[in-house]
């Protein structure tokens, strides 16, 4: 093995006998003309080694310089996009369905209102407010068959006269009630009076379903009915519960042992229709503000008054109504019960129209109960060691009469959706679909 070891290591060759000239020549070449050693040779070809592994040191480091650069060019718009990242395009992804169900930009801004997007949250999305963030949304909705683009302020929906006479109606078979009443006696009264009742009610359903006072969820008429149907009976019968009473059933008669009070009753039929005009005004308003308002709190600020202003003018109406059907049918026009009533009625359906019923539900619901317990408590106390039930309608009646108790019930109810009203009727969310509606509406 030291043999082969030996082998690698340069030396002159050595064999017998002489080199022909052509060997000779190639030596001499290789030697660089000059006759050189084996010695020289072999420094020259390391030297020539040491250069060409530079070289390629070098060429070597120029490649890696190269990727380097390059891979930091091949990073950069990768970085470049995750700095700056489209935040609009995750909104959207999120709220994909409201984008894609979308007729008008206003009907997203109000979407994204009831998702809990403020302005302050749109300016995170490089936005003034939500209604230019929901523009830009709007517009990046990739859509297919795009219809004919439509107005930014579409026509307002006109007072049709299906729905006015409809909202006429109540109060006109109302009426005609009160005068079947009023003209028979016996058997033929019941009977004029069960056909008034029936009458009546399938007017009001029909006018509650038509109009500005139709709602898209279906809600039970129970609890109003019941408010109604105290406001007929329900003062005649604390007054003779209070007196030790009834002795008997109600006669149809405005001073019989068991009174009715027609009177407001007739003018809430009859405030059907100014119901109905002031919810139309109110949501044509809105609507315009919709359109024109660049802020949630510009618009909310500017449909407060709108509603403030739609439930005065109610209230004026029906204070007229209740003055004239008093002097028409020679009673009592029973103002603060009526007007409490009233007012509680408008604006548990003006909720209940613009989606929040659940609302106006619950609040009618604890003022029929309300009403309700106040009658079975003046009644429980008649029971032995049962006396204090009746203390608290007991004292409420000495101090403000029998009314006392509808007026409280049906005054606190309407307070407290009066400030639901002004907070949620006055967000975009609330004018959306009726929004929206009025935008595919075809004139005509």
């Amino acid at each position: 093995m030291s043999g082969l070891g030996e082998l690698d290591r340069p030396e002159t060759p050595s064999s017998p006998g002489a080199w022909d000239e052509r060997s000779r020549r190639s030596l001499t070449d290789a030697g660089g003309g000059d006759g050189g050693t084996d010695e020289s040779r072999t420094d020259a070809s390391r030297t020539d080694a040491s250069r060409a592994d530079a070289s390629r040191t070098d060429e070597s480091g120029s490649r890696g310089a190269g990727a380097a650069v390059s891979s930091r060019d091949r990073q950069s718009p990768t970085r470049a996009r995750r700095s700056n990242a489209d935040p609009v395009k995750a909104l959207m992804h999120r709220h994909r369905d409201l984008c894609e169900r979308a007729v008008d930009p206003l009907e997203i801004a109000a979407g994204l209102e009831a998702h809990g997007v403020t302005d302050r949250t749109a300016a995170r999305f490089r936005h003034r407010d939500v209604f230019s963030l929901a523009e830009e949304m709007y517009a990046r909705v990739p859509r297919d068959d795009d219809p004919a683009p439509r107005p930014t302020d579409p026509p307002a929906p006109r007072v049709r006269a299906a729905w006015l006479v409809l909202a006429l109606l109540p109060g006109v078979l109302c009426a005609a009630a009160v005068a079947g009443l009023r003209l028979t006696d016996g058997r033929p009264r019941l009977v004029a009076a069960a056909v008034g009742a029936l009458a009546v009610t399938l007017a009001l359903r029909a006018a509650l379903r038509r109009g500005p006072l139709s709602a898209a969820t279906r809600t039970s008429g129970t609890w109003t009915c019941w408010l109604v149907g105290y406001a007929l009976l329900g003062d005649g019968l604390l007054r003779t519960a209070l007196a030790g009473g009834p002795d008997a059933l109600p006669d149809g008669t405005a001073d019989g042992e068991w009174p009715l009070t027609v009177a407001p009753v007739v003018a809430l039929a009859l405030s059907c229709a100014p119901a109905a005009v002031c919810a139309h005004l109110f949501a044509v308003r809105a609507r315009r503000k919709l359109t024109s308002s660049r802020g949630l709190a510009d618009f909310s600020a500017s449909v407060r008054p709108l509603l403030l202003g739609a439930f005065a003018l109610y209230m004026g109406v029906l204070t007229a109504l209740l003055t004239l059907t008093g002097a028409v049918l020679d009673e009592p026009a029973a103002h603060p019960q009526a007007l409490a009533l009233g007012a509680l009625l408008l604006l548990a359906r003006l909720l209940t129209v613009h989606g929040h019923a659940h609302s106006a539900t619950l609040v009618l619901t604890a003022t029929a109960a309300a009403e309700g317990a106040a009658l079975a408590t003046l009644f429980a106390g008649r029971l032995p060691g049962c006396d204090y039930l009746a203390v608290p309608v007991e004292a409420l009646a000495a101090v403000c009469g029998p009314a006392g108790v509808p007026t409280a019930a049906c005054g606190l109810g309407a307070l407290t959706l009066l400030v639901h009203a002004s907070r949620r009727l006055t967000r975009a969310s609330a004018h959306a679909h009726a929004h929206a509606d009025a935008a595919t509406e075809r004139p005509g």
